[in-house]
């Protein structure tokens, strides 16, 4: 029962009720400061989304309106929104992440933005993400770090009840925890996002050098990070059965012939 969350529960998070929650997180994406960081996000989606291939690409979630999948070479990419301003992109619907409308064993790859930090049932997310990817298939998680300086930041400044910081955050340990107890292996791991929440835009570029710093000394700290994981399956090895020589009369001679060893008190002499 690991897996299973009781729906009726209090939310988990200090962020304002669901409906909502979505549209202030849409706001604060698009504000200076959240495209600031949506796009090194989608720089590092860039990096990972050519070397994936399959047929079907599924979006779980939205964050404002950048095309996160621009990057991909799957043929059919679908992105699955919250709320009816989502469906503006091309080949949009709507869901829920944590009960998807997707046929089991299906999808090739699914895009996770965000989707942990702010769901009430991150459990159920997973499990069904398990459920309609296909063997080897492959699960790329995007979230904020808990252990990043912007948590510093966070209590400072009191932003721990207001969108995006009001969600609850997982580590990288606790997700490779989760995602090896459904099966997935995790073949590659990203931070990225070392500068401050400053929400001017001058400042941001100001201090666009702790990026590179960031990375080289204290590579866990960055804000965001990329997770991807493989589907494992278990692959069964057939027994075969074990073959001794016996002899066998051929004409005037005796000649040997291989049969299974669980026939060998079968043959009968001619």
């Amino acid at each position: 029962m690991f897996f299973r969350q009781n729906k009726t529960e209090k939310p988990f998070h200090r962020c304002m009720e669901q409906e909502q929650l979505l549209p202030a997180l849409a706001h604060w994406f698009e504000s200076e400061l959240g495209k600031e960081y949506i796009q090194a996000e989608k720089q590092q989606l860039d990096d990972l989304l050519p070397d994936l291939f399959g047929f079907y690409l599924l979006q779980v979630g939205q964050l404002g309106n950048v095309d996160l999948l621009s990057a991909s070479r799957v043929s059919h990419c679908k992105v699955m929104g919250f709320l009816p301003d989502d469906l503006a992109q091309k080949g949009a619907f709507q869901g829920q992440s944590w009960a998807l409308p997707i046929q089991s064993d299906s999808i090739d790859i699914v895009v996770l933005p965000h989707t942990l930090d702010f769901s009430l049932y991150p459990h159920e997310v997973l499990r069904e993400v398990e459920r309609v990817l296909i063997p080897e298939g492959r699960v790329l998680i995007t979230g904020f770090n808990p252990i990043s300086s912007w948590q510093f930041w966070r209590w400072m400044l009191r932003w721990r009840n207001q969108p995006p910081l009001c969600g609850h955050f997982f580590t990288t340990l606790r997700l490779r925890d989760w995602l090896k107890l459904l099966g997935f292996d995790v073949t590659q791991k990203r931070h990225f996002f070392y500068r401050p929440p400053i929400k001017k835009k001058t400042f941001m570029q100001r201090l666009s050098f702790m990026e590179r710093l960031g990375s080289r000394f204290w590579p866990i700290t960055g804000a965001g990070y990329v997770l991807v994981a493989r589907k494992r399956v278990e692959t069964l090895t057939p027994i075969r059965p074990r073959w001794e020589a016996r002899k066998k009369v051929v004409g005037t001679g005796w000649a040997e012939s291989c049969v299974p060893h669980d026939e060998k008190n079968e043959a009968v002499s001619d």
